[in-house]
């Protein structure tokens, strides 16, 4: 996507630097990434952009350590109380402390400045890693299911005590790391993705405590089983949306935020626009989008004037780095196989 991107800008450089105009526009938008605002509202939600990732960062962070500690601590009372059940949810809160530390790696490296070999920078990062969480997640789940058929078929007396005190700690540990992302949860797929492992999991810390209490009065501990499968069922619905989007991305699919039909409708309203083709929108990262299109215009005299009006459409319907080809009718763009 990126070289096509680069032969395109190329390509119109080359058809049109007679234009003074025309290569101004080659110029901006070969290095739009390193600044394609200068305004005071730019600054403002740089500055706002800035400070959500710093925010983001510290609520990693806690929540890493938080798991690990939890962990540790479950997986030292299973060992004890002999519980596999206690044993089988350690580990997969582990998968927790793996997704959280995937997705601070990727804040990082979206971080991290557009090189020749990689022009967008490193932002594409946060796509892989928010796909390699939704597939931990039904991992996890296979786990899950796994253990809860076993247990249903082979039931094994177990503490149910010990199961109720530390799940019970495990419902407020994954439910304050939960709580540390429900602000931003529909800002970023990575920070969903966090979200649903926390809180699918303070989910299976409350099935635990209710299995343990139940168990401890009755000693049914098929229970157990069922309540496990019964989480497993509700975090595949939870992970489904999450798997799909990050899939999508990861194919440089239109971001679902992102309805085409109505991109080409509002560009085909700006003032001197007749036509659109070659529309191709990707996203860069799990929160910025861009797009590159051929524009048929009346005149190439108001290029400029189209030019700024069509960025800021699609800057208004969440694409913030947009590539234009402008051409003139009767002027073949010669890319007619790739529509």
């Amino acid at each position: 996507m990126e070289t096509e991107n680069l032969n395109q800008m190329q390509h119109s450089h080359n058809e049109h630097h007679h234009e003074g105009e025309h290569h101004h526009h080659h110029h901006e938008s070969e290095h739009e990434y390193h600044h394609h605002h200068h305004d005071g509202e730019h600054h403002h939600h740089h500055h706002h952009h800035s400070h959500e990732l710093t925010s983001l960062n510290s609520a990693f962070v806690v929540g890493i350590m938080l798991n690990v500690l939890f962990v540790v601590a479950e997986a030292v009372a299973g060992w004890v109380s002999n519980s596999m059940g206690l044993l089988a949810d350690a580990g997969h809160n582990l998968s927790d402390v793996a997704s959280l530390l995937l997705a601070l790696i990727a804040f990082r490296m979206a971080k991290r400045k557009a090189s020749h070999h990689y022009t967008y920078g490193y932002k594409k990062s946060t796509v892989l890693v928010s796909l390699l969480n939704a597939l931990i997640l039904i991992v996890a789940v296979v786990f899950i299911v796994y253990e809860s058929v076993e247990q249903l078929l082979n039931p094994e007396p177990v503490g149910g005590k010990i199961i109720v005190i530390t799940a019970a700690i495990g419902v407020v540990i994954n439910g304050l790391t939960a709580y540390l992302f429900i602000d931003k949860k529909d800002k970023d797929l990575n920070v969903k993705g966090a979200y649903l492992h926390m809180a699918a999991d303070a989910l299976v810390s409350v099935g635990v405590v209710i299995s343990g209490v139940v168990i401890y009065f009755t000693g049914w501990y098929f229970i157990d089983a069922i309540i496990g499968l019964t989480v497993a069922v509700i975090i595949i619905i939870s992970t489904w949306d999450l798997l799909k989007d990050s899939l999508r991305l990861a194919m440089d699919g239109v971001p679902s935020s992102i309805d085409t039909d109505m991109l080409m409708h509002e560009i085909g309203e700006v003032e001197g626009v007749e036509e659109i083709h070659h529309l191709h929108v990707w996203a860069i990262s799990t929160t910025e989008n861009a797009a590159t299109a051929h524009v048929v215009v009346g005149n190439l005299a108001d290029m400029q004037r189209i030019k700024t009006d069509i960025k800021h459409t699609m800057a208004g319907l969440g694409i913030g780095h947009t590539t234009l080809e402008f051409e003139e009718h009767g002027c073949e763009c010669g890319e007619h196989d790739h529509c």
